[in-house]
C-alpha cells in the first residue's frame, strides 16, 4: 500500500497484475504512483505488445510527474508522446504494435479536486462509493460502439463473437481519446483494470469486493485471484486508488454527477 498525498488530497493506491493462467507472459502495465494512474493492455503478442504498453505508461510517468495535481494539457501531452513511442515499437516490428490506454488523473477543477478520467480502447475505469459501482469509461469495441448505435441489443451483446474487437488503441488510425471530469469525493474508491479482469469476473462480483476489501492492495490482489480461478485466459491488472482525505466531504449517493460532467474532448 502507497500513501500519496497531492495537494490537499490524500490517496492510498494498491496495484496487482500477473499473466494469468493461459499467456506465456504479461503484455499488460501500469503505473499507480500519483497524479497518474493509468492501465495498459499492450497488443502485437510476443515480440512487441509489452514494449508497446510500457511505452504508454513510460509517457504518463514522464510528462504528468507530479507531486502536485496534474493538467488537462499534460495529459494530451502524454497521449501524443505515447503514440509517438508506440509507433516507434510498431515500426521495429514485422506484425505492428498498439496498445489500450486508461486512467485516473488528479486535477483540479473551478477549485476542487477532479479526477479526469480517459480512455482510448477497452481498459476501464470504475468508480465504487458506498456500496455502489459504476462504470465511468465507455469500451471502444466493435459490440459496444454497436448496441450504442443501436444496431444490436444489450441483451445480444454476450453471445456476438466479434464483440471485444478494439476500434480504438494507442498506435492505431484511430487514437482519439475520450475524457470525463469527475469530482474526487472522500471515502470513494476508484478502480482501473485491463480486460483481463472483467472478461472473467461479473461487476457485482467486482462490486462486493471492492465493498468488503480493506485495503485498495487487498482489493487488487482479489481480484486478480478470482480472474485467475475463473479461468484467467487474458493478462489481468488492477489498480485501486481510495480517497481518504482532502477533497469532497460531501459522500456521493449516486453517479448522477458522472454522467453530467462528461466531457466528449478528442485529441
Amino acid at each position: 500500500m502507497t500513501i500519496l498525498t497531492l495537494g490537499t488530497v490524500t490517496l492510498s493506491v494498491g496495484a496487482a497484475t500477473d499473466p494469468g493462467m493461459v499467456r506465456p507472459q504479461n503484455e499488460d502495465a501500469y503505473l499507480a504512483d500519483g497524479p497518474a494512474f493509468v492501465v495498459a493492455d499492450g497488443m502485437g503478442g510476443y515480440e512487441a505488445g509489452d514494449q508497446a504498453s510500457a511505452a504508454v505508461v513510460e509517457a504518463f510517468k514522464d510528462l504528468v510527474p507530479g507531486p502536485d495535481y496534474g493538467t488537462y494539457a499534460q495529459v494530451e501531452g502524454a497521449l501524443r508522446e505515447a503514440s509517438t513511442r508506440v509507433a516507434a515499437v510498431a515500426s521495429a516490428t514485422t506484425v505492428g504494435a498498439g496498445s489500450t490506454a486508461t486512467g485516473a488523473i488528479l486535477t483540479e477543477h473551478e477549485g476542487h479536486p477532479t479526477w479526469l478520467v480517459f480512455n482510448v480502447g477497452d481498459s476501464r475505469v470504475y468508480r465504487h462509493s458506498g456500496t455502489q459501482l459504476a462504470q465511468v469509461t465507455v469500451d471502444h469495441s466493435l459490440g459496444r460502439e454497436l448496441v450504442t448505435a443501436g444496431e444490436m441489443r444489450e441483451e445480444d451483446l454476450a453471445s456476438f463473437a466479434h464483440k471485444n474487437v478494439i476500434t480504438r488503441a494507442i498506435g492505431a488510425t484511430d487514437s482519439a481519446a475520450d475524457a470525463w471530469l469527475v469530482p474526487a469525493v472522500n471515502g470513494e474508491r476508484l478502480m482501473l483494470c485491463s480486460d483481463g479482469l472483467y472478461g472473467e469476473v461479473a461487476d457485482e462480483t467486482i462490486r462486493a469486493v471492492l465493498t468488503l476489501s480493506g485495503r485498495p492492495g487487498e482489493a487488487a490482489r482479489r481480484l486478480v485471484s478470482l480472474a485467475n480461478e475463473s479461468g484467467g485466459r487474458d493478462n489481468i491488472t488492477v489498480v485501486v486508488v481510495d480517497v481518504l482525505s482532502g477533497a469532497d466531504p460531501v459522500q456521493a449517493t449516486s453517479t448522477d454527477d458522472v454522467a453530467s460532467d462528461t466531457l466528449r474532448r478528442r485529441r
